[in-house]
């Protein structure tokens, strides 16, 4: 798990806008009509629509896919009773999970307010704002009776993720569990430590399971829960025990299964070594489990154990959960989440667990080994199946149990529809990394005197992407270090003007390579001062795996050095840059926008070659739209012709190849046009992805135009066709950013030391 810095943390909350979540129009209003229409006079029409029939509220409103994330503030993660304004970035973070993970959007509402009935008031009457509410962190024993009289009053779907989600997810490990350890629900003898909200729900919850409450006891600070320590009325009643136990040592000597729900350590070696044969341990305290996972796993070998860090191995965790019942719930319109429901989730949860994991979630957790068993009792959080696994399981359950308004009859096209909610481009980043974590590389950052490089260095070295090796004035970059409390002090530190042996070495690199170019011995060990000429030289003496640099300089003074040191790859003549562009409407290439200024149409053809090939490696399949002004010859001129003439070459240099043009951009992205005025070209059917621009005028304007008015998401340049891995930053780019070229970079590494890696779909889905 990666070191959050304080901070780092802080930072991210504030800039460059306060909070996680913002509000953005799903319909035009740029002009009087648009206002007219969305607001007076023509927001009446849905409005009366609605008065004459409730259920067109889904049909006019967005209220069908907005979840209320709801709280008091009183039971905080691990911060306990902070109150409703502290909890608020928690709430926006859930409200991001729900976003991301199953395309819900959120309100979240914290309400200050700690008497349970005037909060059940208050929650109630949102009810016609909300197609479902999370209840959150909200301290028991209040907690059940807020859920239990919203679920019995309200008409959508109401869940305390807190209870239900930890038991749901819980659950499916337990069935999992079980089948490694060949034990029998009915049989197993429990112990559950904690008897908070989430303690208190999944031991509910596992009861109907198949567990017997004969076999359980339950220990919480007052000891083990009995009829001498716990009055009828209390939550905590319907799980006392007649066993003559007291404590939570004695309560552990045989039993087969361990729920820890409580705080950490609390658990000591000898309590383990007591247990049955094979015993299974969920210690789901966090961030501290009830006994180290290390200590857990030494003291007994033969343990199954499950703990809710992402740092082990059978993370317990509601993202696993309440994304996709929430989706299922809404999709059909359920008036309630019900206990068949909870119990579908479950059992789609443990039955994913069983299936061959696919590429894409053993690169994302750099683990090839990933398989059904005792390190792999339930799915990933990152597992992309779980959105088309979980909610129709859920949704199918609502259907069955009658608490469904929507009844779903094609699910082909509703699996469709939930990939389409979610898209793909943003699992992009995610499976870069876990790529480049599998076989980390050493990363030359030729400006790191620059803050934003060092903190990218440091996010490299954190998250296990790369081996930062840092250039430029050593005194600056070892001040700032010392100042922010960076931990680069282990990485190399490289200053081109203290290092004159190996300036001079490396300067007899570049003289080898251009002393019929005009380059003398003595200029090439001067060009050596040069950071940009040092980093390449190094990269190719084999002293470095990767070279980023680019964020103080323009372009071409970047990759010069790069190109005279290193240059094109074996049978290329040219290099190119591409984009990568993630869109709400997907994920699409540019190219080229950094290197050729206006190619010819020969030209072309390699830059369409380099493109197709770098989009596959990212697990694309190319849909490629040479673009001009022109569509299939609408209007001659030299730049169509030579458009149409590239098109051409390439067709039959890459057969295989979906290509089309010479086009207008809007035709080569907009199906409906292509399949009415041009329905023979090769991209009516599905559209472009990759964007071939006739120049670099005008592939270097649309990205900047994207990216600053658009709101995409960019990532790029991609240097491509490089015989060494170089990529050149944007000038004034991110931190994000820098890390995002860094982990290409790695990848690029990876192929390039072991070119038999490029035959594979490295990111496919």
């Amino acid at each position: 798990m990666a070191k959050v810095r304080d901070q780092d943390a802080l930072n991210y909350h504030q800039f460059p806008t306060p909070g996680k979540m913002e509000l953005v129009p799903t319909k035009p209003v740029s002009t009087q009509r648009d206002l007219s229409l969305a607001y007076s006079p023509g927001v009446a029409y849905p409005c009366l629509e609605i008065a004459e029939d409730p259920e067109t509220v889904y049909k006019y409103t967005s209220k069908g896919n907005l979840v209320g994330v709801i709280t008091n503030g009183t039971a905080v993660l691990g911060l306990g009773d902070i109150g409703p304004l502290a909890s608020k970035p928690v709430m926006e973070g859930k409200g991001v999970l729900f976003k991301k993970f199953a395309g819900i959007d959120c309100f979240d509402i914290e309400i200050n307010c700690n008497d349970p009935y005037e909060f059940i008031r208050t929650v109630r009457a949102l009810e016609p704002t909300f197609g479902g509410i999370n209840l959150e962190d909200i301290k028991a024993p209040e907690s059940f009776l807020i859920e239990s009289e919203l679920k019995a009053s309200m008409k959508i779907p109401v869940m305390h993720d807190d209870q239900h989600g930890t038991a749901i997810i819980s659950g499916a490990a337990l069935l999992n569990a079980l089948k490694l350890v060949d034990k029998k629900i009915d049989k197993i003898k429990l112990v559950v430590l904690g008897a908070g909200a989430a303690a208190i729900a999944c031991t509910r919850f596992w009861l109907q399971l198949g567990v017997q409450r004969k076999n359980l006891v339950m220990v919480d600070k007052i000891g083990v829960l009995t009829a001498e320590n716990v009055t009828p009325g209390d939550p905590r009643y319907d799980f006392i025990t007649d066993r003559k136990v007291s404590t939570l040592a004695e309560a552990m000597v045989g039993a087969d299964v361990f729920l820890g729900l409580s705080a950490g350590n609390l658990v000591t070696p000898a309590m383990l070594q007591s247990m049955a044969g094979t015993p299974i341990v969920f210690a789901l305290a966090n961030p501290t489990p009830e006994i180290d996972y290390d200590v857990a796993i030494a003291s007994r070998p033969d343990l199954l154990l499950a703990t809710g860090r992402s740092d082990r191995p059978n993370q317990v965790n509601n993202v696993l959960g309440f994304p996709y019942i929430f989706r299922g719930a809404l999709d059909v319109r359920a008036t309630a989440i019900n206990e068949e429901m909870k119990m579908a989730a479950t059992h789609a949860l443990a039955a994913l667990a069983l299936e061959p994991v696919p590429d894409t979630v053993t690169k994302a957790y750099s683990d090839d080994n990933l398989s059904f068993g005792r390190a792999y009792l339930i799915p990933k959080p990152l597992d992309p199946r779980l959105i088309t696994t979980v909610a129709p399981a859920v949704a199918k359950a609502a259907m069955a149990s009658g608490v469904a308004k929507r009844h779903i009859t094609d699910w082909d096209a509703y699996h469709l529809e939930l990939l389409a909610r979610v898209g793909i481009g943003q699992k992009l980043i995610t499976r870069i990394n876990g790529l480049a974590r599998s076989a980390p590389k050493r990363v030359i950052f030729t400006e790191a005197d620059n803050f934003k490089v060092l903190k990218a260095a440091q996010i490299l070295k954190d998250e296990g992407l790369g081996y930062p090796i840092l250039m430029g004035r050593s005194g600056i970059i070892r001040q700032m270090i010392a100042q922010n409390n960076l931990e680069l002090e282990d990485c190399p530190i490289l200053d081109p003007l203290q290092e004159a042996d190996m300036a001079e070495a490396y300067g007899r690199i570049l003289f080898e390579k251009r002393k019929r170019k005009g380059v003398t011995l003595a200029e090439a060990i001067r060009l050596m001062r040069d950071r940009t000429y040092f980093g390449a030289a190094m990269l190719e003496a084999g002293a470095g795996d990767v070279l980023i640099s680019g964020l103080t300089r323009d372009y071409g003074q970047t990759i010069t050095p790069a190109l005279r040191l290193i240059g094109p790859e074996p049978g290329t003549s040219r290099v190119a840059g591409m984009y990568v562009i993630n869109t709400k409407s997907g994920t699409y290439f540019f190219a080229d926008t950094t290197v050729n200024v206006k190619p010819t149409a020969e030209e072309l053809v390699e830059i369409i070659g380099l493109t197709a090939r770098t989009v596959r490696f990212f697990g694309f399949e190319p849909r490629v739209a040479v673009l001009s002004y022109s569509n299939f010859g609408s209007s001659r001129g030299e730049d169509s012709e030579r458009a149409s003439r590239a098109t051409a070459m390439a067709k039959e240099r890459y057969p295989d190849l979906i290509i089309d043009g010479e086009m207008q951009a809007n035709v080569a992205l907009n199906t409906e046009l292509l399949r009415e005025h041009y329905p023979f070209s090769a991209l009516a059917q599905q559209g472009a992805n990759t964007l071939i621009f006739p120049d670099l005028n005008a592939g270097n304007i649309a990205y900047k135009l994207l990216q600053e008015m658009g709101g995409a998401e960019v990532i790029g340049p991609v240097l491509m066709g490089m015989r060494r891995p170089v990529h050149i930053l944007q000038q004034g780019s991110s931190v994000r950013e820098i890390v995002n070229m860094a982990a290409i970079g790695v990848v690029d590494a990876q192929v390039k030391h072991n070119p038999s890696l490029a035959d594979r779909d490295m990111f496919a889905m």
